[in-house]
């Protein structure tokens, strides 16, 4: 059976941002199957179109156990729980997207971007591929933060010192680009209550997205 893809559609675009515990990841994975739901026509059962999920975080972690002389460096900055630098994230994610993004996939990246350069290093892709971007803000307080990130026991969660200078550097770093994007006119910017169940903050940012193309 030749499964029909709903054609007025667009590719669409998500780009999620919010401190560390925030929960980009669990909400990115109900977006990449909403989508799949919405990109069928005709009450098709199969998946959808392709999503591209882009995790620039895990791309570092397979990074960081390389045996090189960038790595060994990236690493150190690792070890002393500091942001690594613009040039480093932005290799990570664009030879991933010149790489692996094909035509007609829709795009999810998560935890991209993490500064002011770097969110308009990404500008710059997302119009190269020609695609506009809902930008999602779960936004959580930092004493949220902190008691999820503990309770969660990664190995960069161990202590409250590296997680508040994790915490140190969003608030730093990221910020700015969060204010570049939510002033932008070229993005539909969505906040959303993070400190809330995971369906209901789903539910929230179902209802904030548009269909951008």
């Amino acid at each position: 059976m030749l499964v029909r893809y709903n054609t007025s559609m667009p590719t669409q675009t998500f780009i999620l941002i919010g401190r560390s515990g925030c929960g980009k990841g669990t909400q990115g994975k109900l977006i990449e199957e909403y989508l799949k739901t919405q990109d069928k026509v005709g009450g098709a059962k199969k998946a959808g179109r392709p999503v591209y999920y882009l995790e620039t975080g895990a791309r570092f972690r397979e990074f960081f156990k390389e045996e090189s002389y960038s790595s060994s460096l990236a690493r150190e900055i690792y070890d002393r729980d500091d942001r690594q630098p613009d040039f480093l994230a932005i290799w990570m994610w664009s030879h991933l997207l010149l790489k692996d993004l094909t035509e007609g996939e829709h795009l999810i990246a998560d935890g991209t971007c993490r500064s002011l350069p770097e969110a308009q290093v990404f500008d710059g892709a997302l119009k190269f591929y020609k695609r506009k971007a809902n930008i999602v803000y779960i936004d959580v307080g930092r004493e949220w933060s902190e008691k999820r990130l503990l309770a969660r026991g990664r190995a960069d969660d161990a202590s409250l010192a590296k997680i508040t200078k994790r915490l140190d550097w969003f608030d730093r770093d990221v910020m700015p680009a969060i204010e570049y994007y939510k002033n932008n006119s070229d993005y539909n910017f969505v906040a959303v209550n993070g400190e809330q169940p995971i369906e209901t903050v789903h539910a929230d940012i179902v209802e904030k997205i548009k269909v951008l193309g």
